[in-house]
């Protein structure tokens, strides 16, 4: 499964105008349960601050979630990083165009290599870790660059069928994947090996999610790759099955699983 052209098909549409590019972040947030779990957490750490704070959002993509976060406080300074050049031209100019270019900025960066004198009171990593190798050498500079009160926030597959895959032998979903998920208790021992010292774990896409991924996303991102002309039905699929989803997201974000595809890592010093 190709995910980022189908990714990239509908960004080089949202893209044509800033209220378009607003769009297409407000359907992300619909969409995918994850962001509905990192809003939730990032809302409960903005809570506690005084509304000043220095944020990465380490491999930003779209910059969807630094746009979320630059409008819970003007104060808040953000950089996003990305390995892809492209989407971070895009971030900075869609940034530019909606006047946030001072408080919200990107630039392109291999996590694997990356040094910054900058301390950060939260540092943002979603789904980004099952796409990197070497993931504890990431873990330690994140350690390294986060503020003692800081706050490590991470979304990623768990290997409990996280990229649709469901034993060693399958395939993940999404080919750009290095790893088809992760153990729950093998990344808190790694982030434990890269410094860490007090680390909250927990599923998330339990059985309602998982649910709701497969016919909120999975089905048409495969109709998508079978061809295109099925985004033309797009709509009418979604207004019959997306109101069953939002009742499953709910249920997916405040209950707590006992397994589920995905995890919620919030990692402190």
């Amino acid at each position: 499964m190709k995910y980022d052209p189908v990714k990239n098909f509908f960004d080089k549409i949202f893209n044509l105008n800033p209220y378009f590019r607003i769009i297409f972040y407000k359907l992300l947030d619909l969409l995918l349960l994850r962001t509905w779990h990192i809003h939730k957490a990032i809302k409960r750490w903005h809570r506690d601050k005084n509304h000043h704070a220095i944020i990465l959002d380490a491999g930003s993509g779209f910059g969807q979630y630094s746009y979320y976060i630059s409008k819970l406080s003007d104060n808040y300074k953000i950089k996003g990083i990305d390995i892809k050049e492209e989407q971070i031209d895009e971030c900075n100019r869609f940034f530019k165009k909606i006047g946030r270019s001072k408080q919200v900025t990107f630039q392109k960066a291999d996590l694997t290599d990356y040094s910054d004198n900058q301390l950060y009171d939260l540092i943002l990593s979603v789904d980004v870790m099952e796409h990197i190798e070497n993931d504890i050498k990431v873990f330690e500079i994140f350690n390294k660059i986060l503020k003692p009160d800081g706050m490590l926030l991470i979304s990623t597959p768990s290997d409990k069928g996280g990229s649709d895959a469901h034993d060693e032998k399958d395939n993940s979903f999404i080919d750009e994947h290095v790893r088809n998920g992760y153990n729950i208790n093998e990344i808190i021992e790694k982030l434990k090996k890269a410094g860490f010292n007090k680390i909250e774990a927990n599923y998330s896409y339990g059985k309602p999610g998982k649910l709701s991924w497969i016919l909120s996303m999975k089905y048409p991102l495969t109709l998508i790759n079978l061809s295109k002309i099925f985004i033309i039905i797009l709509p009418f699929y979604y207004l019959i099955v997306f109101p069953f989803c939002l009742i499953l997201n709910l249920l997916d974000l405040y209950i707590k699983h006992p397994t589920g595809t995905g995890l919620i890592i919030k990692a402190y010093k």
